[in-house]
């Protein structure tokens, strides 16, 4: 998917190439006004956001959904991943719960909310979005994933990106550290 409006939402200093990089200076997930002047008439033909979701209530969850639906073109995919609330390794679960594990500096000190895969795809279908599991974890322990591709999306905290996933990518254990991650699809029509 190279032709069209490629987004990445809440990157910071991070870059892909081919994706516009924006913070929350640049656009809010949650405010209307943010996504009209940013875009002006344009609509995405894809959007990822890495690691966001969690800083949002449910509400304002169910509202950014909404506002990139509203913002995409038919047919567009917004690839989303959050930390994973059924990964089974208690450090991680540590790491990202809700008000995060120590100072009010932490990355997860404003977490609002830890999703599972069925908490978070919900979120997207009532938005209007079409979504696929890309790579979760279920209430047994057992992970799973189904093929992806790096040019619809890149996501750094998942197993085909993080280097801590590399034993698992060369079949000697489990992955050392993943993402709920999934694609939204608005289909055409929708």
């Amino acid at each position: 998917m190279s032709d069209g409006l490629r987004v990445a939402i809440g990157v910071g200093l991070q870059r892909w190439d081919g994706w516009v990089p924006t913070d929350r200076d640049d656009l809010d997930l949650t405010s209307r006004r943010s996504f009209d002047i940013w875009f002006g008439g344009r609509r995405a033909q894809a959007i990822v956001c890495e690691h966001l979701w969690e800083h949002l209530d449910q509400d304002e969850g169910r509202l950014a959904a909404r506002l990139c639906f509203d913002f995409m073109q038919d047919g567009a995919r917004l690839r989303v991943a959050v930390p994973d609330g059924l990964f089974p390794d208690g450090e991680y679960q540590r790491t990202v719960q809700v008000g995060g594990p120590g100072p009010a500096d932490h990355p997860a000190a404003d977490h609002k909310v830890v999703y599972d895969y069925q908490t978070f795809v919900p979120v997207f279908e009532s938005a209007g979005f079409s979504v696929r599991l890309l790579e979760w974890w279920d209430e047994h322990g057992r992970f799973h994933h189904g093929d992806w591709d790096l040019s619809d999306g890149p996501i750094g905290r998942a197993t085909k990106l993080d280097t801590r996933n590399q034993a698992w990518r060369n079949g000697e254990g489990p992955p050392g550290f993943t993402s709920l991650l999934l694609d939204a699809i608005k289909l055409p029509g929708s």
